[in-house]
């Protein structure tokens, strides 16, 4: 499967989805989130993983993007299949359980919900095509970026940084004229079929 990403103007698909606790442990104790419960000006959707090696060298950045905006929610959906019986022979990663989720929201300190999208309807909805994939809404939740976070896979030299470029247009009110970039790191890993 590879759905396409939304298109800029559209609105934001709605979800309801368990977040993690982070309270360390291999546990499946949840706190649910809407999408209504983002109200900032600004909304960032990150879907992302535990495995892949691009999302982890993202997370820091991500960590950083929440605690420089005040008026911008960051949230975090890990939508991979975690089990073989599912793959149908394709790819799977059981470190991307929601057990495992709880336990790197906790070791690494995430600031942001860290959501489960078990069915994988949120990243069918939102066209998510690899980890991470960043969707950028402004305060109507209208698509304004989809794409890559910045332009180095590695962040050791970063020239374009597209997600906070976008989102400082939209606190500014200002149009984002950059065209999506394409989200660099591992594939969406799907289930068989949804």
């Amino acid at each position: 499967m590879d759905p396409d990403p939304l298109e800029s103007g559209e609105t934001a698909p709605d979800f309801e989805l368990p977040g993690v606790t982070g309270d360390g442990y291999a546990t499946v104790d949840y706190e649910t989130y809407a999408l209504s419960d983002f109200d900032a000006s600004a909304l960032v959707v990150v879907f992302t993983c535990n495995h892949c090696p691009t999302a982890i060298a993202y997370e820091d950045r991500i960590k950083a993007i929440q605690a420089d905006y005040d008026d911008a929610d960051v949230v975090a959906i890990n939508a991979n299949n975690a089990v073989e019986e599912h793959a149908g022979g394709a790819e799977f990663n059981p470190e991307d359980s929601f057990e495992h989720m709880n336990v790197r929201a906790d070791l690494e300190d995430f600031n942001f919900p860290y959501l489960r999208d078990e069915s994988q309807s949120v990243a069918e909805a939102y066209g998510a095509q690899c980890t991470p994939h960043t969707f950028v809404f402004d305060e109507d939740h209208a698509l304004v970026y989809e794409g890559a976070i910045d332009d180095d896979r590695e962040g050791e030299d970063v020239t374009e940084q597209y997600v906070r470029d976008a989102i400082d247009a939209v606190l500014a009110g200002e149009e984002y004229p950059t065209e999506t970039v394409a989200p660099m790191g591992c594939s969406t890993k799907w289930k068989e079929a949804l």
